[in-house]
């Protein structure tokens, strides 16, 4: 087996580690599928698309260190990759208390015969210390229990900023192995934080990671902010301000958190997007009494306008190719979903059920459409096959709304608002994510209110 080999310096991934784990795991995980094929491994994989499927037990050992026994790094890296993985919904952790004494060392072959009792399909065994530079130094491997074979293996360093990284990067190594599907947990998520009274709102921008944790401010609350979009490279956030209740488009870069103001808009503008490229944003814009869809190239900052009607056309996203554009419009007399090719040209309508429908967002597998439904006073957090066909509800209450894709497309997340009492109390605004299934709807932890997310690519 292939070794997979991941480097981390600080909260980064540099270019050429970077190469060299998505080669190796490409490569670590075509051998796989052969070797299953030709001396029929066990492995257990999920199909995710549709119904509740029964959690795959995995028990997670605790890292050891230099002397095989559990460290307290140790245990913090196995706790996260446990806990990325059942917050899935797709894994459940063997309890702790359960276990047979684990390998000390990942090079240790297991006594599969001890593990099967406990109904684990799979075994992690690692090993996590710190070197005498104060680099962590970590190697693991993940094994079948029912084939009883190593699945995938891999090692590493980082300084002590990357351990959350590191431990997130080896349970993307476990979901893939697992699920057979795309990871999503070495990823970002930006949005709104919200705090102060209800009349004197403080927006300001914020990145976290996915769980919630490395919770950091981008903007200072001195301007409204509103609609962050990550860059196809996640190195980039583009966002409404609004100065002197003038909106602006700003690009912000992330790591040096320098911001360039890409252009101002009188009237009213919305959500602006990338395209798949990140070359070109597409976004509306409120003009002489319309509102019309545009797209402005990033390079000369020329805007080229894409739909010319009285109605309101607004919430466009690009489809993952960047072949088509959905959006929402009322030029049908009602708000519905349209989609139509990314000239302007062929618009299509595509929802036809009751009620009214708005913020499409096309997901990263380009299969389905999200959107945010209103119907008889609730609000509705759905998805729908790009022709229209196949609608299903996932989540509901007072105001949910701005569903975001996780970038393998298979968990949505969106912000649900509280209703507020007549004593003024209430309207408390949070962050929720739910498989596509409709199960497993979560909370996401904020230091205060959270509204309008957007879940980074995977990181690089």
């Amino acid at each position: 087996m292939d070794m997979m080999i991941f480097g981390a310096s600080a909260n980064t991934v540099s270019g050429n580690a970077l190469w060299r784990t998505l080669l190796l795991s490409f490569f670590a995980f075509m051998l796989f599928i052969i070797s299953a094929g030709t001396v029929g491994a066990q492995t257990q994989r999920l199909d995710i698309t549709e119904g509740q499927i029964a959690p795959i037990p995995v028990a997670i050992a605790e890292f050891t260190g230099p002397d095989g026994l559990p460290s307290e790094v140790g245990r913090q890296i196995s706790q996260i990759i446990s806990d990325d993985l059942v917050s899935s919904g797709l894994f459940s952790a063997v309890d702790s208390a359960a276990f047979i004494k684990p390998p000390e060392s990942p090079s240790i072959r297991p006594n599969f015969s001890n593990w099967s009792p406990l109904g684990a399909k799979g075994l992690l065994v690692g090993s996590a210390f710190l070197d005498a530079d104060g680099l962590l130094q970590i190697e693991f491997v993940l094994w079948d229990i029912v084939s009883q074979r190593n699945i995938t293996e891999g090692g590493g360093s980082a300084n002590q900023s990357g351990i959350r990284r590191i431990a997130h990067q080896i349970a993307d190594f476990v979901y893939q192995e697992f699920t057979g599907d795309s990871p999503y947990f070495d990823t970002q998520v930006v949005y709104v934080s919200e705090s102060g009274p209800r009349d004197r709102r403080v927006k300001r921008l914020a990145i976290m990671d996915q769980d919630g944790f490395n919770h950091k401010f981008l903007t200072s609350g001195l301007d409204l902010v509103l609609t962050p979009r990550f860059s196809p490279t996640a190195h980039e956030v583009a966002y409404l301000n609004y100065f002197n209740d003038e909106p602006n488009v700003y690009l912000l870069d992330i790591a040096s958190g320098r911001t360039e103001r890409l252009g101002s808009f009188p009237g009213m503008t919305f959500a602006p997007r990338f395209d798949p490229d990140g070359n070109k944003l597409i976004m509306s814009l409120a003009q002489d009494g319309r509102t019309d869809i545009f797209q402005m190239d990033l390079r000369t900052q020329s805007l080229t306008q894409l739909t010319r009607s009285a109605s309101i056309d607004t919430s466009p996203s690009f489809a993952p190719d960047g072949s088509r554009v959905v959006f929402n419009s009322d030029r049908g007399g009602s708000q519905q979903l349209y989609v139509m090719d990314a000239n302007g040209k062929n618009v299509k309508r595509i929802s036809f059920r009751k009620g009214r429908y708005a913020t499409p967002v096309w997901s990263p597998r380009g299969d389905i459409i999200a959107f945010t439904k209103m119907f008889k006073g609730e609000f509705f957090i759905g998805v729908m096959n790009v022709d229209g066909s196949g609608e299903r509800l996932l989540a509901r209450g007072f105001l949910v709304e701005a569903p975001t894709w996780a970038p393998n497309g298979r968990v949505l997340m969106y912000f649900k608002q509280e209703p507020v009492s007549n004593d003024g109390q209430g309207g408390e605004t949070y962050l929720y994510r739910v498989d596509i299934t409709g199960f497993n709807e979560r909370r996401v932890s904020t230091p205060a209110d959270a509204s309008d997310p957007a879940w980074s690519p995977l990181l690089q």
